[in-house]
């Protein structure tokens, strides 16, 4: 019977020490006290059908949620009109403050957030964040975010046009106090245009000479830079690759506690989000996934490298832990040799709330245009003329 228990103990922990409410199905059986569960939404207080925020003008701010004392915030769902198609998703930012903070924790373009890139609309579906069917119009997050003395929630319109109608819910639990050692959520919006060393050019997989090694790491691109305790919880990452070879040789190098090289260090781009040479195919799990790659009709190109790829990681069951302080980077190509337009969302839990750098401009945050099959037939005349202008160049001579 001793062995029985023990391995209940190991097993099934969740009976034992769940104590907030969860996605779980444990969890969700057990009878909580002096919780009760609230939303605020955008619906109709005047009890008809106009259920939103309308005429959301450029430059206009727009409080979604604003609540005092102590809760966790478990739920939000969005919907804008016009959709992504006329309105981009990242000319909107969202901002959310905790325990009556002046700053945010988190900060990002709308749409980059709930793991949509580019001003682009796809599906994407993972165990905290989905883009649900319907032209990817849905936006809906699991995160929890727990809050002790109030929180906000705002959007701002940096279009150039006015949101015609904006619709959300925010559900949440409101409670006395919060449980011991709840963290609060954050979330910080990157985006760089990487440049390359000129001395080495862009010498992926060694095809203009040897290549170099990657000793400083001063040029990686930066996912998050976080001072104070607590866990990284996971990242969209988004891929424009102007070149048709491979972008993901870069490793991710990870600094915990201000450690001077890296206490987790990869093999390459595409094993830090748990998959393996270079793949191509779109897929999603709860925890990882490709769910933008590129096809011939987008990038022209067979190999799916050319052109756009949104990955994702989600370490809800192997968070990233740290007690003063995490930077997270990741090379673009092996040694950072490749022009690379990179973006990225990290999210994390902080044992305080602390404030995330201002993110970049609308106009700095831009996307870079595709490379057209015309941009391709310019470039095999320029290899035409660099060999004498023959009229039999293939476009692959030595």
């Amino acid at each position: 019977m001793k062995k029985v228990f023990i391995l209940l103990a190991v097993y099934f922990p969740v009976i034992a020490f769940a104590q907030l409410p969860g996605n779980d199905l444990f969890s969700i059986a057990q009878i909580k006290n002096g919780i009760k569960s609230k939303r605020i939404s955008s619906y109709d207080t005047t009890e008809n059908n106009n259920d939103r925020i309308e005429n959301i003008k450029p430059g206009e701010k727009k409080i979604l949620f604003n609540v005092k004392g102590a809760g966790i915030i478990n739920h939000i769902w969005i919907t804008v009109a016009p959709g992504p198609e006329n309105l981009k998703r990242d000319d909107i930012v969202i901002r959310m403050f905790w325990d009556n903070n002046d700053y945010p924790s988190v900060e990002s373009p709308l749409g980059s957030f709930f793991g949509q890139g580019w001003n682009e609309s796809y599906p994407f579906y993972s165990q905290p964040l989905n883009a649900a069917p319907g032209g990817a119009k849905a936006l809906v997050s699991y995160f929890i975010m727990p809050f002790e003395k109030g929180a906000r929630i705002e959007i701002e319109n940096q279009a150039e046009k006015s949101i015609e109608a904006f619709y959300y819910f925010v559900d949440y639990y409101e409670m006395e106090k919060l449980p011991a050692d709840m963290g609060r959520f954050h979330a910080w919006y990157n985006r760089e245009l990487m440049r390359t060393d000129n001395a080495e050019r862009e010498n992926e997989w060694g095809v203009l000479g040897q290549q170099k090694s990657n000793r400083e790491m001063q040029r990686n691109y930066l996912i998050a830079d976080i001072k104070g305790k607590g866990q990284f919880v996971g990242v969209n990452y988004y891929v424009h690759s102007p070149t048709p070879i491979w972008y993901g040789e870069g490793d991710d190098m990870i600094f915990i506690d201000g450690s001077t090289r890296p206490i987790l260090h990869g093999t390459g781009t595409e094993d830090y989000f748990n998959t393996s040479w270079s793949p191509k195919e779109p897929f999603m799990t709860p925890y990882f996934g490709y769910p933008r790659v590129n096809t011939n009709d987008q990038a022209y190109t067979g190999n799916g490298w050319l052109g756009r790829t949104h990955v994702y990681r989600f370490n809800i069951v192997d968070p990233i832990y740290f007690d003063r302080s995490l930077r997270f980077t990741i090379e673009h190509g092996h040694n950072n040799v490749l022009i690379l337009d990179l973006r990225s969302v990290a999210y994390w839990y902080q044992s305080q709330a602390a404030p995330v750098p201002a993110i970049k401009s609308r106009k700095d945050r831009d996307p870079m245009p595709l490379i057209t099959p015309v941009d391709i037939h310019k470039w095999r005349d320029a290899w035409r003329r660099s060999k004498g202008d023959s009229t039999g160049v293939w476009g692959n001579e030595q």
